[in-house]
């Protein structure tokens, strides 16, 4: 799944200005997630068409990116994202950012409600080891 990353100086009306690029653009809005130091922001997006929001932005000047990540659904217990953190670093893979998605629990599995976005330091490893384990990862978000 493809994420948007978007660089932004830390300053009042930026992020405003990012959705409104997206916004008239056509782009919807899936999982946002903003992180902040003094000087500037990383707004990490999941949207309904990554590559249109991407040159969107390009064309308004913002510093944006594309990356690959995995949504990974959860299970509704209450030790779940402990025993996925354990499958991972015992795997020596590092989680470099994760961040949550709303799952739709209505497609034949109620319990499975809500989702996690991670990069990895070895994404193929992670997904073949979440695979192995029957991780069900979001192929789509729409």
């Amino acid at each position: 799944m493809k994420q948007l990353s978007v660089f932004l100086e830390n300053r009042t009306g930026r992020l405003e200005d990012v959705l409104t690029v997206l916004k008239n653009n056509g782009v919807g809005i899936c999982a946002v997630s903003l992180a902040d130091t003094k000087e500037f922001g990383m707004l990490r997006l999941l949207t309904d068409r990554p590559d249109m929001a991407y040159n969107a932005l390009k064309r308004n000047g913002f510093s944006c990116g594309l990356t690959e990540v995995l949504a990974v659904r959860l299970p509704d217990r209450t030790d779940m994202l402990q025993e996925l953190m354990a499958e991972l670093a015992g795997a020596g893979i590092n989680v470099e950012y994760m961040y949550t998605l709303p799952a739709d629990g209505n497609n034949g599995d109620a319990a499975s409600n809500m989702a996690i976005v991670l990069k990895t330091s070895d994404m193929a490893l992670t997904e073949k080891l979440l695979a192995e384990k029957f991780w069900k990862f979001m192929l789509d978000i729409n």
